[in-house]
């Protein structure tokens, strides 16, 4: 049999490598495609980004990339979250109401992406900052200048306004270009000055700092303010600026005060010693010493008054005397009244010293409409009189001083504590006037009336009682009375009864005669003992007596 094979059958040899060469090709191909996109993705992510930052010369500056979009909306608050409008120009924000240097700011931008951007990356943006206005210290603050040369302050950043001056007035400057350092030209030999700046135009001034300059010298320099010898205020803060630290010049030694004055000591700064009378400060009258623990080239605020000392002077001007009868009359030891022009002085110690050497205005006017002649023609407001003398020895009999009539430190002090209380006395005014005219009389007046009106007995023409008006000085229920007759004997009468001593040894008593209305006495006031015990509890220290004819 004979044998047979399978047909043969024919095969491409190169159709797999084909199909292999065309997968490699497409993958190459899509991975050019994903990496050109993932590329676009990227620059189209990185040209469209936004920052916000501060900026030199505006509030803060949005840097945008070409494919950003643009800004939306853009806000900025204060830290009491009021709004602060902004000004936009080329991405630079600029608020167009004053700032306060060092205040905080929050900002807040809102870009707009394009169309074509949005639907991947979404419609808008959102930038925020928190930042704090710039504020521009001086570098400068104790400087050492040298005869006809200017005095140069110094910032630590670039500044683009100024104000410089003392305390009441300050000399304002806008500045053409910012700049770090201010000429402030020739100036006294040394002083004081207050220098506030803005760093941006768009901020307010700041509170400003004190810049203190020297002449050179071999020893410290020291500036007081107010100036040696000055007259101050019981209340005025003593301040001593110097040349070098504090601890250079005195070392751990503070300055002493004479005489003594209720306050503290304190440091403003490393060169400054500044005092703060408390209460109510210095004495009124008084001459005020501050003795430093080294020797100092002293100097007033002006540069004047160069010397080597160790002591620093001021004089305390006494209480004025208009402002001792205003607070005299609204306690209630005056026959008049005081009111105000305008407002009341607020009851503190500071506003109370204040106005017992800078009276305030007002007007005085009777309490009483039926007030005697006499009394009246004693008053003159603003003047020291009798009447006002006899006031302030009523006050200090009644607060256990030493009634001699004068406004001393101790009855000041004790009047503006009344005043601040607002004590007043509630006994009424009463006034004595003794007609030596025959038939001699005493009129007792009180509070708008005449209580009494009685015959009564002055000095003989030997010893005549004195014309004028006086206060009374002592107030005894019952004493011996004792002294010389014309003809040089002496007597000695105890057991007078109601006594009250106005001139010396003249007084108003009691005494036993058989008749009343002619000179019979040694100079006092003899009255009978029903009218001396009636007239006496009207009579305490510091009542006016008048004796005319």
């Amino acid at each position: 049999m004979r044998g047979s094979y399978p047909p043969t059958v024919a095969i491409s040899a190169g159709s797999p490598r084909k199909s292999s060469t065309r997968r490699r090709a497409l993958w190459a191909v899509a991975g050019v495609v994903v990496l050109v996109v993932a590329l676009l993705v990227t620059a189209v992510v990185e040209w469209s980004g936004a920052s916000l930052t501060s900026d030199p010369v505006a509030l803060a500056h949005l840097k945008s990339q070409p494919l950003a979009g643009s800004i939306e909306s853009a806000h900025a608050f204060g830290a009491n979250g009021k709004g602060i409008p902004l000004s936009i120009h080329n991405g630079r924000l600029t608020p167009r109401t004053k700032l306060t240097p060092g205040e905080r700011v929050s900002v807040n931008v809102v870009v707009r992406r394009p169309g074509w951007l949005s639907w991947a990356l979404g419609k808008t943006r959102r930038e925020t900052l928190t930042l704090h206005a710039p504020v521009a210290h001086v570098t400068n603050r104790w400087i050492t200048v040298a005869p006809g040369s200017p005095l140069k302050v110094s910032f630590d950043s670039s500044v683009s306004r100024v104000a410089y001056g003392d305390a009441t007035t300050l000399h304002h400057r806008r500045l053409r270009s910012p700049q770090s350092t201010l000429d402030l030209g020739s100036q006294p030999a040394a002083g004081t000055l207050r220098v506030a700046a803005a760093a941006r135009p768009w901020e307010r001034l700041d509170p400003g700092e004190e810049v203190s300059w020297f002449p050179p010298a071999h020893s410290p320099v020291a500036v007081s303010d107010p100036a040696p010898g000055a007259k101050i205020t019981p209340s005025t803060p003593l301040r001593i600026t110097f040349s070098k630290p504090v601890d250079e010049v005195l070392g751990s030694a503070r300055p002493k005060i004479t005489p003594p004055v209720a306050g503290t000591w304190h440091r403003p700064d490393s060169h400054t010693l500044l005092f703060k009378p408390s209460g109510f400060g210095a004495p009124f009258g008084a001459t005020l010493h501050v003795t430093l623990p080294k020797a100092v080239s002293l100097r007033g605020p002006a540069g004047g008054g160069a010397s080597t000392t160790k002591r620093i002077d001021w004089s305390v001007p006494a209480g004025s005397t208009l402002r001792l009868q205003q607070l005299l009359a609204e306690a209630g030891y005056l026959p008049v009244s005081w009111q105000p022009a305008g407002a009341a002085v607020p009851r503190t110690p500071a506003a109370e010293v204040a106005a017992a050497t800078n009276p305030p205005a007002g007007h005085f006017s009777w309490r009483y409409s039926n007030t005697p002649p006499e009394l009246r023609r004693l008053w003159s407001a603003g003047n020291a009189n009798e009447v006002t003398r006899g006031a302030v020895m009523m006050f200090e009999d009644n607060h256990g001083l030493q009634a001699d009539g004068f406004a001393g430190q101790k009855v000041w002090h004790t009047l503006l504590t009344d005043a601040i209380a607002g004590k007043h006395r509630s006994a009424g005014y009463s006034y004595v006037y003794v007609h030596r005219n025959v038939p001699q009389k005493l009129t007792l007046w009180h509070n708008g009336h005449v209580i009494l009106t009685s015959p009564g007995n002055t000095g003989v023409p030997s010893a005549p009682t004195q014309l004028g008006t006086f206060p009374v000085f002592e107030h005894i229920a019952s004493g011996t009375m004792s002294g010389t007759n014309p003809d040089g004997s002496h007597y000695n009468d105890p057991g007078i009864k109601w006594i009250s001593y106005f001139n010396g040894g003249d007084a108003l008593h009691a005494f036993n005669r058989a008749s009343f209305g002619t000179p019979q006495s040694l100079g006092c006031v003899e009255l009978p003992l029903a009218s001396a015990a009636k007239v006496w509890p009207y009579t305490p220290i510091g009542t006016l007596v008048t004796i005319e004819n």
